[in-house]
């Protein structure tokens, strides 16, 4: 073999494993993507937005692992020192989306994120569960009735796997979503749907068809676009690095 079939060999084997090693390129350095946490951290959100307060990280408290507290800095939002405030809308409307999550919750907590602030993918902490339902992380809530207390329709759609990581740490979570299609006269023609739901690197829903919103909103007329709602109301949690791409 000659020298210099050799070299061009060799400089091909170091290209293919600079690749292998290259991270990810960054979602924002990606087209289309909209930042909703991140320099200016609840500027993408509607006013107003509670006891929600930015950090520059979020940890379990040493005196109680069912809290977080707050690391001072920026990038991070944390649902307020009590773990309990008002829900994030926002201000942006989206139809068809890819989004990107990353949040943290304590021991026992629960949270979501509801697409056009209809259609929830469950957080909580089930790291431990062996029986996956709906309302596990990465599930989609089932339908629910308020009255004469609150109480489940359905059982929602169990993540085909428990990807959820342990209480305190980093989860990311990203989803391909299609909203609901319409025909002129505003009947609805085409079913919301999940294409893919993803937490922690693994796939636990696709091909998600959902005939009406999920939770106590399952009356609640469908639209083509809405806001993106983070869930604050049920227990602690952090977010970051909340990005969305529209798809439409």
């Amino acid at each position: 073999m000659s020298t210099s079939l050799r070299l061009n060999r060799f400089g091909c084997i170091l290209l293919w494993l600079s690749l292998l090693a290259s991270p990810t390129p960054a979602l924002e350095e990606d087209p289309g993507w909209i930042t909703l946490i991140g320099d200016h951290e609840l500027a993408a959100w509607r006013k107003p937005t509670g006891a929600w307060l930015v950090a520059g990280d979020a940890r379990l408290d040493p005196k109680d692992p069912s809290r977080l507290s707050a690391v001072a800095g920026g990038g991070v939002i944390i649902n307020g020192p009590g773990g309990r405030t008002r829900n994030l809308l926002s201000k942006q409307e989206f139809g068809d989306i890819e989004a990107h999550f990353e949040f943290q919750i304590p021991r026992n907590s629960n949270s979501g994120v509801k697409l056009q602030g209809l259609y929830e993918v469950q957080i909580v902490d089930s790291q431990a569960a062996k029986k996956l339902t709906g309302s596990d992380c990465g599930g989609i809530y089932p339908r629910a009735e308020l009255l004469p207390r609150y109480h489940h329709l359905d059982d929602g759609h169990a993540p085909k796997v428990n990807a959820a990581r342990p209480a305190g740490e980093w989860q990311t979570l990203d989803l391909i979503f299609k909203a609901p299609r319409f025909v002129q006269s505003g009947k609805k023609q085409a079913n919301a749907r999940f294409e893919k739901v993803v937490l922690n690197g693994q796939v636990v829903q696709e091909n998600l068809e959902l005939r009406a919103p999920t939770g106590h909103a399952w009356r609640l007329p469908e639209v083509r676009r809405g806001p993106l709602l983070l869930q604050a109301d049920h227990g602690p949690v952090a977010f970051r690095n909340i990005r969305v791409r529209p798809l439409e």
